[in-house]
């Protein structure tokens, strides 16, 4: 297991935040993550750091990293069967999907996601989630240190949430996806479709980290920050994006409280206007 100490954070989250760990962890095998958790009792989880905000310039921590590693993979083109480590991108598992010819994850070729990722959060877009593929997940219980199985009717799935997210004690290893035979260009065509729309309407010429905002009952984040007149709102060097304004982007050197400042206004004007208390989707570590 690969081990870097004054480990710097800014390549491994998508807001691109200034951030050190005192080390660093990234683990290759199911085995290194059984020990890493049997000797490491202090750390911080990090997958691929896609739906966090980093608040710390410096963390006096221990990091077990997910993000470039932990992400082999098994297709079986005939059955539709995906076997795939947690550490995997969204990305990477849809483009091998495409190239086996299998249907099922092309909305998730422009969602920024690791596998376990994407199980905690049941991410999804366009009505389509995580949950709909999913036949199983392994994981590793810190409760007595075993290695369990759970399947996707068990996982109690909810909008943007599961039995993963609801007990943190429990680390995804792996994951099985049930994937449907079609023709190659027909998925490319609808993967090449939804990066497309999702570029026409959010600030991906910026770094982000996604929707901040879980979405109200009876609203849309953007539509309340549009009447807010909230678009550009700016604190050192994060802004709401203008271009849609449940984004917000690092335009200069952000560092993370910024972010967590403008969360903090938009959260309180929200309140103060539509008695709304919006619920932050991203992870605050």
């Amino acid at each position: 297991m690969k081990v870097l100490s004054d480990f710097d954070l800014t390549n491994y989250n998508s807001y691109r935040i200034k951030s050190i760990c005192k080390r660093a962890y990234f683990p290759e095998t199911e085995g290194h993550v059984i020990t890493f958790y049997k000797e490491i009792k202090s750390f911080v989880l990090l997958g691929s750091g896609h739906n966090v905000i980093l608040s710390k310039e410096y963390y006096d921590s221990n990091f077990l990293i997910f993000n470039g590693n932990y992400q082999n993979v098994s297709i079986d083109e005939n059955t539709g069967l995906v076997e795939a480590e947690a550490g995997i991108t969204m990305l990477k598992l849809s483009e091998l999907a495409h190239d086996k010819g299998l249907s099922g994850l092309e909305i998730f070729y422009d969602i920024p996601s690791s596998l376990g990722g994407a199980v905690v959060m049941n991410a999804g877009a366009s009505g389509e989630e995580i949950k709909d593929v999913l036949i199983k997940v392994r994981y590793l219980d810190l409760e007595d240190m075993t290695i369990k199985e759970i399947e996707r009717k068990d996982m109690d799935f909810e909008y943007r949430n599961s039995f993963f997210q609801r007990n943190t004690n429990k680390v995804i290893l792996k994951g099985w996806l049930q994937l449907a035979k079609k023709d190659k260009t027909t998925i490319r065509e609808k993967m090449e479709l939804i990066k497309q729309q999702r570029w026409d309407k959010q600030p991906k010429e910026f770094p982000n980290a996604g929707s901040v905002f879980k979405r109200p009952k009876g609203y849309y984040v953007g539509a309340i920050i549009d009447e807010l007149n909230l678009k550009g709102f700016t604190i050192g060097g994060a802004k709401i994006s203008e271009k849609h304004g449940g984004f917000i982007i690092n335009h200069n050197n952000a560092k993370g409280q910024d972010i967590i400042d403008i969360i903090t206004e938009v959260k309180r004007r929200v309140m103060e206007r539509f008695n709304v208390d919006l619920e932050v989707e991203q992870r605050v570590i």
